[in-house]
């Protein structure tokens, strides 16, 4: 029995040692299709790299390009802007061939006509010498017409409403300015440098309580 237990042994034993090498075999030669299939496949996956890479590279090119695009675009009009010339204003006149306009100053409001002439001025159906008797007013309302070297030029009929004479002097020298500034439009330059043009917003302040006027305290008494 012994015996035939160690020739068994030895019979297995040599059938192991003859199919080891066999299995060695085979091992080697599938590492030698998958290194085969590894170098094969490491150019393509390098080339397809290549190409996205250069794919990139196209793209940034072509949004560089849309970018320069644009911006060409963006200042293409403005270029045009400037070039264009600027558009001119139309005098604004009646169908009598008058520019009207209202002006104001402190209470006093004045509705004013203006139209070409010899250089007379009504106010209220009135002679402005007769209707303002002191120069100083006179002055003002003859000022658009000096700056604007327009004496004696133009008709003015007015309407004037409110507050006191030196009011209505100054409520007339803006209607008139604004008047001019319809009827002539390169005039507004000259008469927006000398402030005709603006309203002037001065005005009395209020009265407050406990004072005798706006600022003005009653006389003190210490006893």
């Amino acid at each position: 029995m012994a015996t035939t237990k160690t020739t068994a042994k030895k019979a297995t034993t040599k059938k192991t040692a003859e199919k080891k090498p066999v299995e060695k075999k085979t091992v080697a030669k599938t590492a030698t299709k998958t290194t085969a299939k590894k170098t094969a496949t490491k150019p393509v996956k390098t080339e397809v790299v290549v190409k996205k890479a250069v794919k990139a590279k196209a793209e940034k090119v072509v949004e560089l390009k849309d970018l320069k695009a644009a911006v060409e675009q963006a200042a293409a009009p403005a270029e045009k802007k400037v070039e264009e010339a600027p558009v001119k204003r139309e005098p604004k006149k009646d169908k009598f061939g008058r520019a009207f306009a209202a002006g104001k100053r402190k209470d006093a409001i004045a509705r004013v006509w203006l139209k070409l002439g010899k250089g007379k001025i009504t106010v209220n159906g009135q002679d402005v010498n007769t209707y303002f008797a002191r120069p100083v007013l006179q002055m003002i309302i003859n000022q658009p017409f000096v700056a604007t070297s327009r004496v004696g030029q133009y008709d003015v009929e007015c309407t004037v409403r409110g507050g006191g004479l030196s009011g209505q002097a100054g409520a007339l020298r803006h209607g008139i300015s604004r008047c001019l500034d319809a009827f002539e439009p390169d005039l507004h330059s000259v008469l927006r440098k000398g402030g005709f043009l603006t309203r002037d917003s001065r005005a009395v302040e209020r009265k407050k309580y406990g004072k005798a006027k706006a600022r003005r305290s009653y006389q003190f008494s210490k006893r």
